[in-house]
């Protein structure tokens, strides 16, 4: 898988000067690089202690001299012709971020478009993100300091909404640039116990830090977070019923949130999903039928 998507990044039309490839192992069991002997000239080969996600992007950040970044999973792939559109309007539009989207079919769709430029309070205001970093492709100095927080889940979901407003001119286009593999024994599809109350745990204290910093911003930004914040809670409260199908387990989660200020979720017309289990999530009734749901 690591040689496949090496390759993948490889067939673009990126040469050797305008291309940095850095592979950041932490801590496999075993070392990659006698299986990528005849590709090691095109990689810098960083090992480390088994520390996480976060701290292998984060040695990544800090090691990188591109003008971009673009993060990639060891086991996905770059698709190459729509992962050429989002380089186009990189080098055409000078974009600081281009949002483009993943897949999980391998296929080159053709019918290509974009919209642009907007600035990053302006995407989150009138779009739902997506949190995963590797859908972006973004100037490395955008970044003003910022890194993944370690020892986290779900670290996407506390970076990628900062670096986003760091944007001035953003693009987002329906190019399928990225394949996504989807693995059994990934940290996504954990599902014990120890790790459901990680994640849980994880995304509280992540829209805490959002709500903490929020007057720090500027008001139009503000309003972008206060988005971002009521969306991430209504998924926290749907994960909490759908991990543990217990009324008693959303009942403290939303006993919680209300002690912070963060519930009844504001009445915003965000998006469909949003105004419908805003309206559930208040009654005893809909609250049983999110946990129904959730059975299924």
């Amino acid at each position: 898988m690591l040689k496949e998507c090496l390759k993948s990044i490889l067939a673009l039309s990126l040469n050797e000067q305008k291309r940095e490839i850095i592979l950041v192992d932490d801590g496999s069991d075993e070392s990659p690089m006698p299986a990528l002997a005849d590709l090691q000239q095109y990689f810098i080969y960083i090992r480390q202690n088994n520390q996480g996600l976060s701290a292998a992007r984060n040695i990544g950040l800090r090691n990188a001299n591109g003008c971009y970044v673009q993060f990639v999973d060891g086991d996905d792939t770059i698709i190459p012709f729509a992962y050429e559109h989002c380089l186009d309007i990189a080098r055409y539009r000078n974009a600081d971020i281009v949002a483009f989207e993943m897949t999980q079919k391998r296929r080159e769709k053709r019918d290509l478009t974009q919209a642009g430029p907007m600035t990053g309070s302006e995407y989150l205001n009138n779009y739902n993100i997506h949190a995963a970093a590797c859908s972006y492709l973004f100037k490395k100095n955008i970044l003003h300091g910022l890194l993944f927080t370690l020892n986290i889940l779900h670290e996407d979901e506390e970076f990628t909404p900062q670096l986003i407003l760091h944007a001035d001119v953003l693009y987002k286009t329906n190019a399928e640039a990225y394949f996504y593999r989807q693995r059994e024994e990934s940290i996504t599809h954990n599902h014990s116990k120890r790790a459901i109350v990680k994640k849980l745990d994880d995304t509280f204290n992540i829209i805490i830090r959002f709500q903490a910093r929020i007057d720090t911003f500027p008001k139009l930004e503000q309003k972008a977070l206060k988005r971002r914040i009521a969306q991430l809670t209504m998924d926290y409260l749907f994960n909490v019923a759908r991990y543990t199908h217990s009324m008693k387990h959303l009942e403290q989660a939303i006993d919680r949130l209300n002690k912070r200020g963060l519930y009844p979720l504001p009445d915003k017309k965000y998006t469909r999903n949003y105004r419908l289990f805003r309206k559930l999530i208040q009654y005893k009734n809909g609250r049983r039928l999110i946990i129904a749901v959730t059975l299924r």
